[in-house]
């Protein structure tokens, strides 16, 4: 598969998001169908395995602690931390102390003495940026971690942040559907040479065909976001139809579109699609050589032109965590 750069980090051009393997989307694979995927990933030239804290409360970096630790130089591994489970509840800490002991815990589940690229998940209004960045600077110093990554976080503070160490990658949620980093945080990316790590690239399965109806299972997390729920999923579904007669015209999935397009919004973007299935997996990859003409393009655009999808990215407590900026309309809703 062809390689794009995060930093100075040579990545696949697509590469595996692995917390629905652990978390999210209510039910999860068997642990052996879990290593089966991650190791076809690896088979197929996937080098980039994303992975937080967060998933599972640690059961997804134990996973790849476990399925994938023997191919350990094959891949560049990424995880997160200032997000947690605790009791099952979720924290959010960018304290020093905080990162170290979620640094620590995360080397003993993922059996490794090395992460590729750390993340800061998200901002922490308790603490300056340059605090929790200078812990993973400190981090790196100690050979603990490779690279500084930061996820859903606003342009201003990839400014500071980078101030005080090179940030390598900044990962927000990014498709077709979702154009926020847009606003702001791509033009910074590219000004200042970061990679771009998009999440949720084909929208939460709703632009590969996986949403029809707000009939998820329980644990779901799709079931308290607004664009995922009634009285927004009808409306939102007949723009995602448009978007699935392009596919069906160019003969591709709509989740390879979905891809393809994100692929084409320039060579430092690496899409991080996530899946439970092989096939899936296989599909997601095939993306990797589709070329769109500027005509496809701008179709695509028109299609989710500003206010054409209804409702919120998130529920009101996870996006008061999220520092990257509003659309306009979304802006206009919020207040």
């Amino acid at each position: 598969m062809a390689e794009r750069t995060l930093g100075t980090l040579p990545v696949s051009a697509i590469g595996l998001g692995c917390m629905n393997l652990s978390h999210a989307y209510g039910e999860t694979p068997a642990p052996e169908d879990a290593a089966r995927l991650l190791n076809r990933a690896l088979d197929l030239g996937v080098t980039l395995l994303d992975t937080a804290a967060l998933y599972g409360g640690g059961a997804n970096e134990r996973l790849l602690g476990e399925a994938v630790r023997h191919r350990r130089d094959s891949f560049v591994l990424a995880s997160k931390c200032v997000l947690d489970l605790a009791d099952g509840k979720r924290i959010l800490d960018g304290s020093p102390a905080a990162i170290a002991r979620s640094l620590d815990g995360a080397l003993a589940r993922l059996r490794t003495d090395h992460i590729d690229l750390y993340y800061l998940h998200r901002l922490d209004p308790n603490v300056p940026i340059e605090e929790s960045v200078g812990a993973l600077a400190r981090a790196r110093e100690a050979g603990k971690i490779g690279a500084i990554g930061l996820s859903e976080m606003s342009a201003a503070t990839i400014e500071r942040a980078h101030a005080v160490h090179p940030i390598a990658a900044v990962q927000s949620e990014y498709s077709p559907m979702v154009r926020n980093p847009e606003v702001a945080v791509l033009d910074t990316c590219r000004r200042l040479g970061i990679g771009f790590v998009a999440f949720s690239p084909v929208a939460r399965g709703m632009l590969a065909g996986a949403v029809r109806a707000a009939d998820y299972v329980a644990g779901d997390i799709r079931l308290a976001m607004p664009r995922f729920v009634e009285p927004n999923l009808a409306h939102n579904l007949r723009a995602v139809a448009a978007f699935e007669a392009l596919a069906d015209e160019i003969g591709c999935t709509p989740g390879q579109l979905s891809l393809g397009w994100v692929l084409a919004q320039g060579d430092t973007v690496v899409p991080i699609p996530g899946t439970r299935s092989i096939a899936h997996l296989e599909e997601n990859l095939g993306a990797a050589g589709l070329v769109l003409d500027p005509d496809m393009i701008t179709r695509i655009n028109a299609i989710f032109a500003p206010g054409a999808i209804r409702g919120a990215r998130y529920p009101a407590g996870a996006q008061a965590q999220v520092g990257t900026e509003l659309l306009p309309d979304e802006e206009l809703a919020a207040g």
